[in-house]
């Protein structure tokens, strides 16, 4: 069988295509630039982009399942065309297909859950992964400078998430769920950041903003006025016991999620000085 994995190029969908292919499963990975795309020996590279859903017509061709991405463009924007994009699946005669959720519900998920596609709907909570975004300022400063420092999540590492949409697209008994995704543990900022501090060998300080100086920055950095919104509503001002750890990747991987520890340990290169991100 083939899988066909969009945003293969992701911090999600390359683990996607890992997974996939350490089952011995084909896999098609589809992606605006091929020529930079750097993925595993055996992976069938394909352009395409899911905001112009006719440029999904060959590559669906022989697929058994498809993972979803609800988002696009590389400022996050949410897809207009879901049903798009649903139709030429089904036609394809495709099944199953696994989305992970962006930050803004756009037209893919209802989509999705509306059709008659043996869908699984992914929905993590704070990616470790977006903790690169403290990369430079660790590395030329020492500080990390975020507001809500004592807002407490479970951050899940990216290849759990990637290996729980591998496991959904591959297995039977995952049609019809929606899986909130979590890390093992609940932390607040000054505890992720004594967690970097230990992984690079080297204190590092937290200053924590205000809000409107967290609106200053992200307009600064071009963040759309609906995702700094978003990012207030869901880590400023929530009860102290909003987020919870969820079991769902033991249950569906057989394995624990791995801890921000690990993932700290994982990228401590990219915190030092004279690396860059």
């Amino acid at each position: 069988m083939t899988y066909l994995v969009t945003g293969a190029t992701g911090s999600v969908g390359r683990h996607v295509v890992g997974h996939l292919v350490r089952m011995g499963q084909r896999v098609r990975a589809l992606t605006r630039d091929p020529a930079r795309a750097r993925l595993p020996e055996g992976v069938e590279v394909v352009q395409g982009d899911l905001s112009r859903a006719e440029t999904l017509v060959p590559v669906l061709q022989g697929v058994a399942g498809v993972h979803l991405i609800d988002v696009g463009g590389p400022d996050y924007t949410p897809l207009p065309n879901g049903e798009e994009i649903v139709e030429l699946i089904a036609a394809a005669g495709v099944r199953r297909v696994t989305l992970l959720s962006g930050w803004s519900q756009g037209t893919l998920e209802p989509a999705v859950t509306a059709s008659d596609l043996a869908w699984t709907y992914v929905q993590p909570t704070e990616f470790m992964a977006n903790a690169l975004a403290w990369a430079e300022s660790v590395r030329t400063r020492g500080v990390i400078e975020e507001p809500f420092g004592a807002t407490k999540t479970a951050m899940v590492h990216e290849a759990d998430i990637g290996a729980v949409i591998a496991t959904a697209l591959t297995e039977d008994g995952h049609a019809g769920h929606s899986y909130g995704l979590t890390g093992p543990e609940l932390l607040d900022m000054p505890a992720k950041v004594a967690i970097l501090s230990e992984a690079i060998g080297r204190e590092i300080a937290f200053v924590e903003l205000t809000v409107d100086q967290m609106r200053e920055r992200y307009r600064a950095q071009g963040v759309p006025e609906e995702m700094i919104e978003f990012q207030i509503e869901v880590f400023g001002n929530v009860p102290e016991d909003a987020y919870q750890v969820t079991p769902i990747v033991e249950q569906v991987t057989g394995r624990p999620p791995r801890t921000f520890a690990q993932w700290a340990a994982e990228h401590a290169g990219v915190f030092s000085p004279g690396r860059g991100a």
